[in-house]
């Protein structure tokens, strides 16, 4: 065994802190005045005695002396210890007595008087020096630090932004996976930051600004710091938020101290996440263009105009709202280039998952391809939390390896939501199985549409049940085939309960959204309806970013909102009509995949084309279940 090491003793004292250093001086000008307070300039001992006691020693003979000070009597006895004189000290009242001093001249009684001393002008004057000395000592504690020291006034101007951090993980470009294209156009960047001397040589000026835009979970924070890493040059993260606060001006002071400490560290790159914060066009505040977020986003404006051709500074930032930001930030000089990150296709989640997979037991049957073609529309986020999701159902069911189960058990989970426990009614669920098989077997025998994947009536999320479908490749356009096949899917679970059990139910409500808002784009935005044409008669635009839709004030005439609806009305009785046909061409068969799925709950598909495929036997179970 090692002998613990025992830190070195030293002989002196340990110093004390300013805090304590205070108290302690505090507690001596006390002390202090307090002494001085009770001093008496009458030396030995001296007995305190009540007024009436020392009036019945004077008239027993016993008092020698007396000495009259301004508020006690002071005597002196006539017998005297082995310690000196004995002294008596009684308070005088509050009103003089009348009857002392003839008392006094007839005992033969010496009597002196003390003249009123005046007070000390220390004791004046402590108290003052004591509070002028405790508002030296906080100004100084608040504002002596501006220049970074810790705990005072220069961390609130500057934040976390002004202390430069150098990445001590490395990341590079080899951890970004998924945005090829966004690497080729930041790689440039790098090459400047390594020899700024180069590109001056030859006139060439490098983009300040870089403004990194695409949807949540995309990788901008990290493409930046993998920029940072490949250059291995300071890099200075903030957010937009941590720049407004309550103080007006506190902002614009930690712009400049940010730029100030890049400046001092270049080469080096500013990193601003969600720059819309305080990029928003101006103009739009309560305040006008004097409120501390504009002022802030003007001070910002202004450090990208300061950066001179020599200076090896890049800014970068991300936001996932490019259309709020205002243009000044946008224009040629500042952050004049603009790299899009969007959501990774099946290749680029494949490469994704190997990034993130490094390290985690996975199981020999997982196959990685399979993940990536079944998670359409995940972000490289995403992805990162479907591999923890999986990670926590393999330690949550004891297991040392991460199997296919887990991660289809992880996909649901982020898709739809946990598994609820609900008790559900034998006719309920039997009209849910009804729904979803409706749902199943239009994707099923419906061409044109997205392959079906799986089907469940397990309660998850806000959803009682729900029908998988993946798409066989990534789609970048939708062809009109595609969404009237879509239609008849949405629409099919509806129909499967008007025909098999005769009503139909509120469980199609989110069908019908989903099916009414998919029809308006069709007749309204990409001129579908042959009568309507190629009109743009939308009243919502969707972000680009975000997947939210916009309003907008309505362009057209109430006569063409009519024929709008009119049309979108058609679509949907149509796709309608069309599911309704489907299911009673297939009734039998869908009689057995509700007969299974209630069963079973969840059927993936080859139980489903073992019910639907029309080359297999129906047996009389599942023709006597509905």
């Amino acid at each position: 065994m090692s002998t613990p090491k025992i830190p070195p003793t030293s002989d002196q004292p340990e110093k004390p802190g300013p805090m304590q250093m205070l108290w302690l001086i505090a507690f001596g000008l006390l002390a202090l005045m307090f002494l001085l307070s009770q001093q008496s300039d009458t030396p030995g001992a001296t007995k305190t005695v009540s007024y009436s006691e020392l009036k019945t020693l004077i008239r027993d003979g016993d008092v020698r002396e007396v000495t009259l000070q301004e508020t006690a009597i002071l005597a002196l006895m006539h017998e005297q210890s082995a310690e000196g004189a004995i002294r008596m000290r009684a308070i005088t009242p509050v009103q003089p007595d009348p009857t002392l001093l003839p008392l006094l001249e007839e005992m033969g009684v010496t009597v002196t008087a003390e003249a009123p001393r005046a007070p000390s002008t220390l004791i004046w004057f402590l108290p003052w020096l004591l509070i002028i000395a405790l508002y030296f000592w906080l100004s100084r504690r608040m504002i002596g630090r501006l220049g970074g020291g810790v705990g005072g006034m220069g961390d609130f101007l500057s934040g976390r932004s002004s202390k430069p951090a150098k990445l001590t993980s490395k990341v590079t470009f080899s951890d970004v996976a998924g945005q090829d294209e966004a690497k080729r156009e930041v790689s440039e960047l790098v090459e400047f930051l390594r020899d700024p001397d180069r590109f001056q040589r030859v006139g060439a000026t490098v983009p300040h600004g870089v403004l990194l835009m695409g949807p949540p979970g995309t990788g901008k924070t990290l493409l930046a710091r993998a920029l940072a890493g490949e250059a291995d040059v300071p890099f200075f993260s903030t957010s937009g938020s941590e720049f407004v606060e309550m103080f007006v001006g506190v902002g614009a002071g930690r712009v400049r101290k940010m730029f100030e400490a890049a400046r001092k560290h270049a080469p080096a790159i500013i990193f601003i996440d969600e720059l819309d914060s305080i990029g928003r066009t101006r103009g739009t505040g309560l305040g006008g263009g004097h409120d501390e977020r504009e002022q802030t986003l003007n001070q910002i404006l202004a450090e990208l105009d300061g950066f001179s051709a020599r200076e090896a500074v890049v800014v970068l930032a991300a936001t996932n709202r490019p259309d709020v930001l205002d243009p000044a930030l946008l224009r040629p000089g500042r952050f004049d280039r603009h790299v899009t990150l969007s959501l990774p296709d099946k290749d680029a989640r494949r490469a994704i998952l190997e990034v993130h997979v490094k390290g985690l037991p996975l199981h020999r049957d997982v196959d990685l391809n399979q993940v990536a073609a079944g998670t359409p529309g995940f972000s490289g986020a995403d992805l990162k939390n479907l591999l923890n999701e999986a990670a926590i159902t393999a330690a949550r069911r004891r297991g040392g390896d991460i199997t296919p189960d887990d991660l289809d058990e992880a996909r649901d989970k982020v898709m739809m939501g946990t598994v609820r426990t609900l008790a559900i009614q034998p006719d309920e669920r039997h009209r849910l199985a009804v729904h979803e098989a409706g749902h199943t077997a239009a994707a099923y025998y419906n061409p044109g549409g997205d392959p079906i994947y799986k089907v469940t009536i397990i309660p998850r999320g806000r959803s009682l049940g729900s029908t998988h479908m993946l798409p066989a490749h990534d789609r970048h356009t939708l062809s009109e085939s595609y969404l009237r096949a879509q239609l008849v899917t949405l629409l099919a679970g509806r129909a499967a309960e008007k025909l098999l059990l005769g009503s139909v139910s509120s469980g199609a409500d989110d069908d019908i959204r989903r099916a009414t808002v998919l029809a308006r784009s069709m007749v309204a935005r990409w001129g579908m309806d042959p009568e309507i044409g190629p009109v743009d008669l939308r009243d919502s635009e969707d972000h680009p970013f975000l997947g939210q839709q916009i309003a907008q004030p309505r362009s057209y005439s109430d006569k063409t909102a009519t024929r709008v609806d009119q049309a979108v009305m058609a679509l949907l009785q149509d796709a309608e009509a069309k599911a309704v046909g489907l299911i009673e061409d297939h009734r039998d068969r869908i009689i057995c995949l509700v007969a299974r799925l209630e069963a079973e709950e969840t059927l993936d598909l080859p139980a489903i084309r073992q019910c639907l495929d029309t080359d297999s036997k129906i047996t009389p179970l599942s023709r006597n279940r509905t």
